[in-house]
């Protein structure tokens, strides 16, 4: 059990004649419910019961430095609106000079470190955290929260005092208060130390550098408003008018916030619908046989014994050549050393999204190129797709024997098919779910939120690379086209006369139309 001095500090040493005293650390950890400010200007708030009692127990460490760790969170517990907490602290040089600070006084505030896992904003727009990771508890001058006290150390630092034994009886004005009974704490709470002025001495400050500046922000709590309120002083002129940022350019960081945003979605819809074949690793061409001649069945003349009529078979090869796609950028050997974050990252995540979305406009052109059956429809007209849609089926259909399965079209006709109503203004083809009149059409669905429709039943492709729309058989062992590639990735070499590094990515590819009477194309 837990038992807590809210006035002065205690110290606990060993009883007489015993080895291992208890080296602890006690005191209050945080209060629920109440709504702070953190050093950034957002409002948080703790929601009762947001902070794990049980499982992995928090590291100690000072200042919130994970290179200074002093001891483990040994107990938490929750009373009232406050949490509690018991922590061992080690027992090496930084576990001693911090019991020997806490007992004077020094080090007499702790601060929680946590990774929110849960929350909300209200419509105030203060961040409501209910469920966080407790990872550590640090022992500091000036806590994240004003009422996040040390209230008791018991050490085994030697002391000259009167010694006190933990659970003893003691008199009844340093009575101490067990863990389940009330414990007083400030009315106010201020997260993260936000501008607190403390009276002690100006001492030299040098200016963190863009990396350490970003480092304090993602702990957050006492160490990065300590770190603001360095800069804020550092950054003041003794009897000077007003100061703006305009004033002082040479002390404010560059902060960069996230990743790097793309606008792009990295994404091959054609080739993701055909599929890819792996492409043969030797020579610069390769065959693909297929059937030009097919034998003929005639009914057996009259009689028996007469003969049947002659029939062949002929295999035709067909060469496919592969084609190399690539591209590459140099950067100087100082941008790959001192950028932040790291540019090598950035071009070669870019390199790939590029080789990506070229290849997939060499696969539907080559694609639609070699398609020569042609059909018309108005995508805008609910009655002309039904009848060109249908047409094209039968054109496929009288060549192969096989039906279409996929409607590949451009962003510009996939929103005519979304838009087309019926003749009470219902959508044809209607979202998944629609309630009442809005899914009376079975047609097919769609929604403005996803392309993965199926209008009259056909997988809908929808492509930024794709010129007009096309139906096909492509799906399967008997599609009418195919796609082989082989990905090569990455390549870097460096150039030590300019200090730079070129950088490519490169792959092959190669498309082959097997079959054009499975594809139409829509005119």
């Amino acid at each position: 059990m837990i038992r807590l001095v809210p006035q002065d500090l205690n110290l606990d040493a060993a009883p007489a004649g015993e080895k291992m005293p208890r080296r602890t650390l006690a005191g209050v950890a945080v209060q629920y419910e109440v709504e702070a400010v953190v050093s950034d200007g957002q409002k948080v708030k703790f929601a009762n019961g947001a902070l794990p009692l049980e499982g992995k127990k928090p590291k100690m460490y000072l200042y919130h430095d994970s290179s200074m760790p002093i001891g483990i969170v040994e107990a938490r517990e929750q009373v009232g609106d406050t949490v509690l907490f018991e922590a061992r602290i080690s027992e090496t040089r930084a576990g001693d000079e911090a019991l020997q600070l806490a007992k004077d006084g020094v080090l007499d505030s702790v601060s929680v470190g946590i990774l929110p896992v849960e929350y909300s904003f209200d419509e105030a727009g203060t961040m409501i955290i209910t469920k966080a990771d407790w990872q550590e508890l640090s022992l500091l001058p000036y806590g994240a929260f004003e009422a996040a006290k040390v209230e008791r150390v018991a050490a085994s630092i030697h002391q000259t005092e009167q010694e006190v034994e933990l659970n003893s009886k003691q008199d009844p004005e340093q009575e101490v208060t067990k863990m389940n009974d009330q414990v007083e704490t400030p009315q106010v709470i201020e997260a993260a130390a936000v501008h607190t002025v403390y009276a002690q001495p100006r001492q030299a400050f040098k200016l963190p550098s863009t990396s350490e500046y970003i480092a304090a922000y993602v702990r957050g709590g006492a160490d990065f408003a300590q770190l603001n309120a360095n800069i804020k002083q550092a950054s003041v002129k003794a009897a000077a008018p007003d100061i703006t940022t305009a004033d002082t350019p040479g002390i404010l960081p560059e902060i960069i916030v996230g990743t790097v945003y793309d606008g792009l979605n990295p994404i091959r819809p054609f080739v993701s619908a055909i599929g890819t074949r792996a492409m043969p690793t030797q020579g610069a061409t390769f065959r693909r046989p297929k059937i030009t001649v097919r034998p003929v069945v005639t009914q057996q003349p009259t009689g028996q014994l007469n003969q049947l009529d002659p029939s062949t078979v002929e295999v035709s090869n067909t060469d496919v050549s592969k084609l190399s796609f690539g591209t590459f950028v140099t950067v100087s050997e100082q941008d790959l050393d001192w950028s932040d974050p790291a540019s090598i990252d950035i071009i070669l995540n870019q390199l790939a999204i590029a080789y990506g979305q070229a290849t997939d406009n060499y696969a539907i052109d080559t694609c639609r190129n070699a398609i020569v059956q042609t059909q018309s429809w108005d995508p805008q007209v609910a009655k002309d797709t039904i009848e060109g849609v249908y047409g094209a089926a039968v054109q496929i259909s009288n060549g192969s024997n096989y039906l279409p399965s996929h409607l590949f079209v451009s962003p510009t006709v996939w929103g005519y098919l979304g838009a087309q109503v019926d003749d009470q203004n219902r959508p044809v083809f209607p979202f998944v779910g629609a309630p009442g009149l809005m899914g009376q059409n079975a047609s097919g669905t769609s929604s403005a939120t996803s392309w993965n429709g199926n209008p009259l039943g056909l997988n809908l492709v929808v492509d930024k690379n794709c010129d007009g729309s096309f139906i096909g058989h492509a799906a399967g062992p008997a599609a009418g086209f195919e796609f082989y590639e082989q990905q090569k990735g990455a390549i870097s070499v460096d150039v030590p006369a300019t200090l730079g590094r070129t950088i490519a990515f490169r792959g092959y590819a190669a498309g082959y139309m097997a079959d054009a009477t499975k594809f139409v194309k829509f005119v």
